[in-house]
């Protein structure tokens, strides 16, 4: 999905500068216990389905919009797993954003899993102790409903 209507402006007014964005992201997990995660379009790393909220949307309605966008599975939050900023990025274009970004254990409840109008080019299921180092702290891969939330 091209940046949205609301950060477009945003960048009218502040050009290249630093914006700090609360995000949502998804830790979907199949049958083997696999978690999912996606090809980032511009710099070809892994990361979890999610994105930057809209004005006026919670992180549970932003992690389940973000993830249909970006994946075209229907999810179900179940769980804040955990809070994790700031996460900064500088993009290719120049943009410079510092996110905090609330991941839910997610359950799957529909659709089918395909690369749409957004930041992923594909998808793998991966095993959690065969995934590279993206920033979020290791236990993430494994955590569970009744762990403590990771800051």
């Amino acid at each position: 999905m091209p940046i949205s209507q609301y950060l477009a402006q945003l960048r009218q007014h502040i050009g290249h500068g630093l914006l700090l964005l609360p995000s949502a992201g998804a830790l979907i997990r199949d049958e083997q216990h696999r978690v999912l995660l996606a090809v980032n379009r511009d710099t070809g790393l892994l990361m979890l389905p999610g994105g930057a909220l809209d004005p006026g949307e919670s992180p549970k309605d932003a992690v389940i919009r973000e993830v249909h966008e970006e994946t075209g599975l229907k999810v179900v939050p179940l769980a804040v797993a955990a809070v994790i900023g700031p996460w900064s990025v500088h993009y290719p274009n120049g943009d410079r954003v510092d996110y905090t970004v609330t991941i839910f254990l997610c359950r799957r409840v529909g659709g089918r899993l395909e690369a749409r109008d957004g930041e992923a080019t594909g998808f793998q299921w991966i095993e959690p102790d065969a995934i590279p180092y993206l920033g979020y702290p290791t236990s993430l891969w494994t955590w569970r409903i009744g762990d403590a939330t990771l800051f």
